[in-house]
């Protein structure tokens, strides 16, 4: 096949998106200016937008528990309604320090609770837009455009950003450059989405199978080297230049640029990050019965790209990544098992893959300049259906990761005596508290033309960001804590006591001065969340100064001093 035929042919079959590992990843580019965004940014930040496809039921992803005492959150979904904290599969309190506001984790949903116990995570209720129309289609344009339920753009947020705040070059001549060699952003999957569109234009994309065949085959193909003065670069007749022949054409020969520019550089940064991967193990598989097709994680093969990428040396700015299947009309949880079914899944992956890609930026020392948010369409409606499902909603939750993030939950648990659960934070407002203050971009540009229309929170941030670069030491000491013993000095006995946020395994030893181990209260012991005491004798130890010490999962490693008299 000839270069342009392939290159055309390219075009006919839809722009289907350029492939690592089996992952279909789209270079958005081109007449959007994405590839402007690197050298003009304060810092060198990275966004990874996660997409939920079909709109995630937010109720019982995050549980109401003052609903679930009182028996309303099983009336109003009597046939898909977990079970009560404390029983097997049952939900997993979220954080009790924070009273009537705490909710109930989907029990699949562990990796979500290490996080936010890490002080990683910070949760927004009832994310949506005014007037939501409930259509996927609709829904997903009007986030991606950053506009509202009358607004009818053709372009997206981060589009409209790219244009206006970076300094305007020739595309595609300028690019990519010495400071611009990576595509600014990645879509992964088959779809253009509208959020990187500027004006009318059409993002960039070739398909293959994976980065070393696309880089054979681009290598590869007859006519790679054009010959001097010979039909150079396909260019029509002078003639014809101007007309629409020679303007299509120079766009085929553009995308063929880009496709020539790029995909070495991709293959470069991923395969120089992979060859530093740091052995952390991401999910495969759904570990619980599910029907086949939802076993596999989708999420994994994408979150590895991400980190060989970043860690290969790209600056690509903005990631992109989907997972579908929250469109539950029916069979969101199976009738023998309400935590079990497609719903059930989804979490699952969710929460274990951004477990696992949080771990490995943290051990390539890349935690600090990555954050990831959830996004959705909608959320889904109050009561269950007669089908084990949900239908349409209005709002529902967000997920933020990452080390700079400001842990905790903003917003209530949504009021189930009602049809749909209400907005309480505009997802434009979400939006641009992060690019005011992760990309900062300036706030009056922002509220003025990145975000269209009046809505609900308009020129207030957001508290998302941790901009004043305190630690979570305090979020993380007030939620796992070890407390002073008491009495100390002590005789006899004394009383240790500790309170944790959540069940976890625990470790308790006594040291000597030196660290030696003298004695192992317990350890590995369950526990579940909450205050425990427990009285030592003390008898058997000699007079003198000793340490005791307590671990709890991941979160709590504490030393104090006991003197015994």
């Amino acid at each position: 096949m000839k270069r342009r035929e392939f290159i055309e042919k390219s075009l006919l079959a839809g722009m289907a998106p350029f492939v690592l590992n089996s992952v279909p990843i789209r270079l958005l580019g081109g007449q959007t200016m994405l590839e402007q965004m690197a050298a003009n940014s304060c810092n060198d930040n990275v966004l990874v937008i996660l997409q939920l496809h079909g709109g995630n039921d937010g109720v019982n992803t995050l549980v109401p528990l003052e609903d679930l005492k009182s028996g309303l959150y099983q009336f109003v979904r009597s046939n898909i309604a977990l079970g009560n904290t404390g029983n097997a599969r049952g939900v997993v309190s979220l954080d009790a320090t924070i009273g009537a506001r705490n909710v109930g984790l989907h029990p699949d949903m562990i990796g979500i609770k290490n996080m936010y116990d890490a002080g990683k995570m910070s949760i927004l209720q009832s994310v949506s837009y005014e007037n939501h129309n409930q259509s996927h289609f609709r829904s997903r344009d009007i986030m991606f455009m950053g506009g509202g339920n009358n607004d009818y753009l053709d372009s997206g947020w981060v589009g409209r950003y790219l244009k206006n705040e970076i300094a305007p070059k020739t595309y595609p001549q300028d690019f990519p450059n010495s400071e611009n060699k990576d595509p600014l952003a990645l879509e992964f999957g088959n779809e253009i989405s509208l959020l990187f569109h500027q004006g009318a234009s059409i993002p960039t994309s070739v398909s293959i199978s994976d980065p070393q065949s696309f880089f054979n085959l681009v290598d590869k193909l007859p006519g790679f080297e054009d010959k001097p003065n010979v039909d150079p670069r396909g260019l029509p007749p002078t003639n014809l230049e101007g007309s629409k022949y020679a303007n299509e054409l120079h766009w085929i020969l553009d995308l063929e640029a880009k496709t020539e520019d790029y995909h070495s550089r991709l293959l470069e940064t991923y395969n120089a990050g992979k060859a530093k991967t740091k052995n952390v193990v991401y999910p495969e598989q759904y570990p619980f019965t599910a029907p086949t097709r939802w076993l596999k994680n989708p999420l994994s093969g994408q979150l590895q790209i991400v980190s060989n990428l970043i860690d290969g040396g790209s600056k690509t700015k903005v990631f992109l990544l989907k997972i579908g299947g929250f469109d539950t009309h029916a069979n969101q949880s199976i009738s023998s098992n309400t935590s079990m079914g497609i719903h059930a899944t989804l979490l699952y992956h969710i929460s274990s893959a951004m477990e696992a890609f949080q771990e490995d930026l943290k051990r390539r020392g890349l935690d600090y300049k990555v954050l990831t948010l959830t996004t959705t369409e909608f959320g889904r409606r109050v009561k269950s259906n007669g089908s084990f499902g949900t239908d349409h909603g209005i709002a529902a939750p967000m997920f933020i990761f990452g080390k700079n993030v400001l842990p905790g939950v903003l917003g209530n648990a949504p009021d189930l005596n009602k049809e749909n659960v209400d907005m309480q934070f505009d997802y434009r407002q979400v939006y641009a508290s992060i690019m005011k203050d992760w990309f900062c971009v300036d706030p009056a540009f922002v509220d003025s033309q990145l975000f269209m229309g009046n809505y609900t929170g308009k020129g207030t941030k957001l508290p998302i960001i941790n901009t004043a670069a305190v630690g979570v030491e305090d979020f993380i000491s007030s939620r796992y804590k070890l407390n002073s013993c008491f009495p100390n000095p002590a005789k006899d006995s004394t009383v240790f006591s500790f309170y944790l946020n959540g069940a976890q395994e625990a470790s308790f030893r006594i040291l000597d001065l030196e660290g030696r181990e003298v004695k192992i209260l317990f350890q590995n012991k369950r526990f579940a969340a909450g205050e425990h005491t427990m009285e030592i004798d003390l008898t058997e130890f000699k007079k003198g100064t000793y340490l005791y010490e307590l671990k709890a999962g991941s979160v709590l490693q504490d030393t104090k001093r006991l003197l015994i008299l």
